[in-house]
């Protein structure tokens, strides 16, 4: 029976505020009927969901989102970066901030003459306001009691619908935290003023100010979010929305969706290309930098490749529309983006093991720290006092946050370098690595290798061994087929089109030209169709590579092709062997030709003359390898830079395969690692982006646990005996704020990430 067909939708989730939250709803999307898999973004507010349609439709998912406690929209179509409702919601956290702080504030001064004892700042206070310690305290206490009720219901409601929500459907976030918390100590402070009585304490400005600072911690993350969120948000704005077509001769300004593959889009100066396209006419320069990395403007002249979302300098040209909407480069690299900034990364399980459990067990803790305090202070108001720190204090945001703000801002900066990581467990792998293994031909070399002589055998003549070679290899996207059918078209030849054109990996490929067998390829290919090598045939220079030709099973003559070395090709090396990496060569390619190549770039360990099978069980070899550095038996962790057909089964064994391209057919590409930008100085850009990323999450996830670690014993007030520490409710909730902004802010440090 076929296996059923799956889709995948993404919702907005709305309501979430912590990585408690993002459990909750993972958890009921899972367990929801015909859904596969279900990933939630805290960063971005969005559930990626894979179902079975026959079984779940988007409408139970929603649901399911609803029944957790949050909600959930189906996505309009055309919807896709979050609008500026995200930027209107984070001015209103800032404007109830900054009101609810000043309320705080203002409830503070006006609390002190309601202390139980007068200390020297009262003192100072009554000689600075007498009329404040003249005022009736019961009409004190009940004009706090109104403020901090009218405070509550505006600024807090959200804070407490969900709290109450949460509940209603049994499970707990944040909001349970602060809501139990603020709630606890407004009820108290509103007994004690309708029921005054000695001892009885308010704590209207604590509930204030806990609730003021959220909602500025909150302004503040949603504020780091979106600034994390830059890099996608850049993207999308690169397609411009209209393009000038040109039909029968009459330019027209057409929305995009109208553009048909083939169509004529005149592009002017300064303006962005709309649509992949071939140049038809005219000359200009263009700047690739926001897809590629690339800071160098390109000249592009007639036949010349454009990519959507690239910048048209100094030339109006006229275009052919040959990729469109989602099958552009800009598309496909935005897609990537998007999955990978919402992918998890292996260091993220140990924050969600933690979130699942956190909201529990802080309730727990704020229970044992009131009856230990009631017991052993006999005093409610330490009591009180010390449980709504504890509740307060406690921040699952920052643990939730420490591994997606990292990663989401450093795959952000690596598509401004044109460097694409397809997820987070690649980039971890990346920053993990022994040893780098590369392809010669394409990735060291500039891999357009230009022929350099057409060597006949008897009875054949130099045209016509070209021309027949041209048209087997026209098929081929080889860069030796390349070679010859450039040489051929300098020569001005012709010839028919080839016909049962079979390509062999690593090898070389077999058709029929003109009536006659011809097999093209290296000497493993004659020896797989026992062709005996001509005698007396002189070696190849250095550098050379040679392919040989035969006609019917019989040496007919060989070409000889030189390539050159990428110029930031030895540069790289150097810089993976001072990052402490084993660097090696495996290549398809003759000893002859790969060791002046490997001598050029640096690299000592070369193998060569190897086909796809070869280079797959030397990558099999070396991850089976023990280095002594590590002095372990788990082996070498090895990395794969390859840009063509015949390393795609190295690139996917390998512990990280990166893929050297120039933006076209990104998803055929078998790497982990995308690198736009086709050259050797990027690899060692990648591995060190990598391994910042790795780091800061580490300093995200030891801030985190740290601070919950530490911040919550010192709420309950466990250093009071020793050291006389106790943290008052409004600090704790200062606190608890700071928090996930310094994780954020940490990670948005790798905004500036620069290659060294």
């Amino acid at each position: 029976m076929a296996t059923p067909t799956t889709e995948t939708l993404t919702l907005p989730v709305l309501g979430m505020t912590c990585a408690s939250c993002q459990h909750h709803v993972e958890e009921a999307l899972r367990s929801t009927a015909g859904v596969e898999s279900a990933r939630v973004d805290l960063i971005a507010n969005l559930a990626t969901v894979v179902f079975n349609p026959a079984v779940a439709v988007p409408a139970a998912l929603v649901e399911a989102i609803r029944g957790a406690g949050y909600d959930a929209v189906l996505p309009r179509p055309n919807d896709s970066a979050p609008g500026p409702h995200a930027h209107d919601h984070t001015a209103e956290s800032a404007r109830k901030a900054s009101v609810t702080l000043i309320a705080g504030a203002a409830a503070m001064l006006l609390a002190m003459p309601l202390g139980t004892e007068m200390g020297s700042l009262d003192h100072a206070l009554m000689r600075l306001f007498p009329w404040l310690y003249a005022l009736p305290t019961g009409l004190l206490r009940w004009f706090l009691l109104v403020l901090t009720a009218a405070i509550m219901a505006w600024a807090g409601r959200g804070i407490y619908i969900n709290a109450i929500s949460a509940a209603r459907h049994g499970t707990t976030n944040m909001n349970t935290l602060v809501g139990l918390g603020t709630g606890v100590a407004f009820a108290y402070s509103a007994f004690a003023t309708v029921w005054p009585a000695p001892g009885r304490q308010v704590y209207f400005d604590a509930v204030l100010l806990i609730i003021g600072f959220l909602l500025l911690g909150k302004a503040l993350e949603a504020r780091a979010k979106r600034r994390a969120l830059a890099a996608l948000d850049s993207l999308s704005r690169l397609r411009p929305a209209t393009a000038r077509r040109i039909r029968d001769g009459v330019e027209t300004v057409v929305p995009l969706a109208e553009i048909e593959p083939g169509d004529s889009v005149l592009v002017l100066p300064g303006e962005r290309f709309p649509v992949d396209a071939t140049i038809l006419s005219g000359r200009t320069t263009v700047d690739e930098s926001m897809l590629t990395g690339e800071p160098t403007p390109l000249p592009r002249e007639p036949g010349g490749r454009v990519l959507a979302g690239s910048l048209n300098y100094d030339g109006a040209v006229v275009c052919r529309a040959e990729s469109l909407g989602e099958a552009t480069v800009l598309a496909q690299i935005t897609r990537m983006v998007e999955q990978a900034q919402s992918s998890r990364a292996p260091m993220e399980r140990l924050a969600d093991r933690a979130s699942a459990i956190f909201v529990p067990v802080v309730l727990a803790l704020a229970v044992a720290t009131f009856a230990v305090w009631l017991i052993a202070a006999h005093s409610l108001t330490l009591a009180l006092a010390n449980t709504v720190a504890v509740l307060v204090i406690a921040c699952p945001c920052a643990m939730g946050l420490a591994v997606p703000a990292a990663l989401t801002v450093a795959v952000g900066r690596g598509a401004q370098l044109g460097i694409l990581f397809k997820g987070g467990e690649a980039l971890e792998r990346l920053a993990h690595l022994d040893a780098v293994v590369l392809d010669k031909t394409g990735t060291l070399t500039v891999g357009r290798p230009v022929l350099a002589g057409v060597h006949p055998l008897p009875g054949h003549a130099e045209n016509d061994l070209l021309r027949m070679a041209a048209a087997a290899e026209e098929r081929s996207n080889h860069p030796l087929a390349h070679a010859v059918v450039d040489a051929a078209r300098a020569r001005d030849l012709v010839w028919l089109p080839a016909e049962d054109v079979q390509i062999l990996p690593g090898r070389g490929l077999i058709a029929k030209v003109e009536g006659h067998n011809c097999l093209l390829g290296n000497e493993a290919l004659f020896a797989e169709y026992l062709i005996a090598l001509p005698g007396q045939i002189p070696a190849a220079e250095p550098g050379v590579t040679r392919l040989w030709m035969a006609l019917d099973n019989v040496p007919a003559g060989y070409f000889d092709a030189r390539d050159a070395l990428r110029p930031d090709a030895a540069e790289a090396i150097a810089a993976l062997r001072h990052a402490g990496l084993r660097v090696l060569m495996l290549t398809g390619d003759s000893a002859a030709a790969a060791a002046p190549i490997a001598e050029q770039a640096g690299i000592t360990e070369i193998e060569a003359g190897l086909d796809p099978a070869g280079k797959l069980a030397r990558i099999r070899a070396l991850q089976s390898a023990a280095p002594a550095r590590r002095g372990g038996a788990d082996g070498l962790r090895v990395a794969m830079v390859g840009d063509g057909i015949n390393d795609a089964a190295a690139l996917a064994q390998a512990d990280a395969g990166i893929a050297m391209g120039t933006g076209a057919d990104l998803a055929q590409e078998a790497g982990d690692v995308l690198l736009l930008r086709a050259q050797p100085s990027a690899i060692p850009a990648a591995l060190d982006l990598a391994r910042s990323t790795v780091r800061v999450m580490r300093q995200n996830l030891a801030w985190a646990a740290a601070y919950n670690l530490l911040g919550i014993p010192l709420a309950a007030g466990a250093l009071y005996p020793s050291f006389h520490i106790l943290l008052t409710p409004w600090l704790a909730a200062a606190a608890m704020a700071l928090s996930s902004v310094c994780v954020l802010a940490n990670s948005l440090r790798l905004r500036g990430w620069r290659p060294a």
